[in-house]
């Protein structure tokens, strides 16, 4: 008789997820095809949230740039930002995940506009 083992269960750190959706606004590109991947409790208060802080780093992009590049990991990276805009670990870690020509004038104007849009669904 063959026995099995069941594989140990490994509890890994839990990392804040940024959907893709707001990638694809920074990035100005829709997705050829609709993107249909499974999100954890992903909403749209969720992406407002985000949003609200990527605008705020877009704000203040030269001291953001500044912060990140003066920073030795990412987990010192993220605690500057959180602490020089005052935002929410998700945010910080948007905004990290930004690159450089996503922290251009249009790429805050299409941010700017799914926020709104947002802001107007959710009556807020």
């Amino acid at each position: 008789m063959t026995m099995t083992y069941a594989q140990p269960i490994t509890r890994r750190a839990r990392k804040h997820a940024v959907p893709a959706l707001w990638r694809q606004v920074v990035r100005g590109a829709a997705p050829a095809e609709p993107v249909v991947e499974p999100q954890q409790d992903r909403s749209a208060f969720t992406q407002l949230e985000i949003y609200d802080g990527v605008l705020a780093a877009f704000d203040r992009r030269t001291e953001v740039l500044r912060t990140i590049k003066g920073s030795s990991d990412r987990l010192t990276a993220a605690f500057r930002i959180r602490r020089l805009l005052g935002v929410s670990q998700l945010q910080a870690t948007a905004i990290l995940e930004l690159q450089e020509q996503g922290l251009s004038t249009a790429a805050r104007n299409r941010v700017a506009q799914r926020a709104g849009e947002l802001r107007a669904a959710l009556g807020r």
